[in-house]
């Protein structure tokens, strides 16, 4: 199964119902597309692409553009796909927007069950909410009603940096620095060449310009992000989100290009 948000696009209606939403000769015993009934998502429609995330040496700091297309229409373009779990998590999203917004529900409902019911003075930190990610991930997975979306888990809990994956097949790592969708391919070395042996030296401000130059390479490269994005960092004094940031671009050098421009040769 290729899992990565970018390669999804919409289904051609060969094959599929008259909504275009479930394969007919994969469709289960109990669906229906005549009953009117609600349909858990069967095929990803509004998506979100690549999320960014780094270690510095005061914590961590995830990275988004804000954009969720419908198919390949660039549809939404003030979409938060970062999310604030208890005081010291941040949760970012690729993938279906409306899995994501379940997910949210149910991280939301976590926390409050966890603060009223326990009442023990402890907290949900980023490593037990990644593992509760990633049961539901595989639980779902295993039920053949996957949530599409791929998942980075940042925190920081007891002075302790967390940063971890997981995706919709319940698969999980963890590393100094991350990226889901296109930003796998194409940020991902990036991210790594710049950070790699500095996470206990790389300052805040210079993290975020990694993350920026990072996401202006995929809005220069990937056609479902834009250069709108959020950036969320989280120290020991808690997670804090920014506002919706504009990046600085310029697309001058594609006159050096073969096949833009107006060469003649």
């Amino acid at each position: 199964m290729d899992h990565f948000p970018t390669n999804w696009g919409r289904p051609k209606y060969d094959n599929f119902d008259t909504s275009a939403t479930y394969p007919l000769h994969n469709r289960g015993q109990n669906q229906s597309t005549t009953s009117g009934a609600t349909q858990h998502t069967q095929q990803p429609i509004v998506t979100g692409t690549s999320v960014l995330a780094i270690k510095f040496k005061d914590g961590i700091m995830i990275a988004a553009d804000t954009l969720a297309s419908y198919g390949s229409l660039a549809r939404f373009k003030g979409v938060q796909r970062l999310h604030p779990v208890g005081d010291y998590t941040v949760v970012g999203a690729s993938g279906d927007m409306s899995d994501f917004q379940y997910l949210q529900h149910i991280l939301d409902g976590l926390v409050i069950s966890e603060e009223t019911t326990a009442q023990d003075g402890h907290t949900l930190g980023p490593a037990e909410i990644h593992e509760y990610l990633s049961q539901v991930m595989y639980a779902r997975r295993s039920k053949m009603n996957p949530l599409w979306n791929s998942l980075l888990v940042g925190g920081v809990k007891d002075g302790q940096r967390f940063l971890a994956y997981v995706d919709l097949l319940g698969v999980t790592y963890s590393a100094s620095t991350l990226a889901t969708g296109y930003g796998a391919y194409i940020a991902q070395p990036l991210l790594r060449k710049a950070v790699e042996g500095r996470e206990n030296t790389l300052t805040e401000p210079e993290a975020r310009a990694i993350l920026e130059n990072a996401l202006r390479v995929l809005f220069y490269r990937d056609a479902r992000s834009i250069n709108q994005y959020q950036i969320a960092t989280i120290t020991a004094n808690g997670a804090e989100i920014s506002a919706s940031l504009k990046l600085e671009t310029s697309w001058g050098f594609a006159e050096g290009i073969r096949g833009y421009g107006a060469q003649t040769q």
